[in-house]
Order: C-alpha cells, then sequence, then structure tokens
C-alpha cells in the first residue's frame, strides 16, 4: 500500500488557541482511521482529562482494533468508550483501552492550553 493511502494529514483547529497538525495512519487501526477519514470534518467541544489528555466526541462509533493502554506524549487514540478522540499531550495511561491512530506532527504545545468545552475542529490537510 502506498504512503499516500495509508497515512492522512489532518488539521485541528482550535478555538481561541490556534493551529496544529498531525496524521492518521492506517498502520495502527486501519478501520477506525478509515471511520475518522471519513468523518472529517469534524466539529466538536474538549474535554480534559488529569490536565494531560484532551479528548473530544467524534461520532464514528467503532470498537477495539489492536487495544492498549501504552500510549506515548503526541499520540492521537480512539477511546471507544467515549467515542471520542484522545489527544495525549503529556505522559499518561489512559482510563481504558484505545486504539492508536496516529500523532500530532505539530504544535502539540497547544493542546496544554485547550479549555473545557472549547471548539475542536479536525480536518484534512
Amino acid at each position: 500500500m502506498s504512503e499516500s493511502l495509508s497515512r492522512f494529514r489532518v488539521k485541528f483547529i482550535i478555538e481561541g488557541v490556534g493551529e496544529a497538525e498531525g496524521e492518521l495512519n492506517r498502520i495502527y487501526a486501519s478501520r477506525t482511521v478509515e471511520a475518522l477519514r471519513d468523518a472529517l470534518p469534524i466539529s466538536s467541544r474538549a474535554n480534559i482529562w488529569k490536565e494531560k489528555e484532551v479528548y473530544f466526541p467524534v461520532g464514528i462509533k467503532k470498537g477495539l482494533e489492536k487495544p492498549t493502554k501504552k500510549v506515548e506524549k503526541g499520540t492521537l487514540a480512539y477511546w471507544v468508550m467515549g467515542d471520542s478522540l484522545a489527544v495525549f499531550f503529556e505522559e499518561i495511561e489512559p482510563y481504558s483501552e484505545v486504539n492508536i491512530v496516529g500523532k500530532v506532527t505539530s504544535n502539540l504545545e497547544l493542546f496544554r492550553k485547550v479549555k473545557r468545552g472549547a471548539k475542536i475542529k479536525m480536518r484534512l490537510v
């Protein structure tokens, strides 16, 4: 599979904070990544967990796919229990198993400034 078919660049537009970029990669969880890609653009409201993660509902209703509780700083993951995309901007163990779907590639530090309820838009680049 060519790289252009397996990786998708995305932009996060965060109300009152700025813009960040990331990459979804089918190698991690192909069905989840495809569902996210097909749902874009997504507009949602931010939630914060333990001041180390921003997550927001995405409405794709997918199940576990290569589930893990090990994530790195900058990881993008789908949280099945909350039907949400999680952005891990600090080291933390997820609340429950997640499907890793990609990583933040620029401006990860902006997620530290996100306030609960802020509008987040995620779209393809």
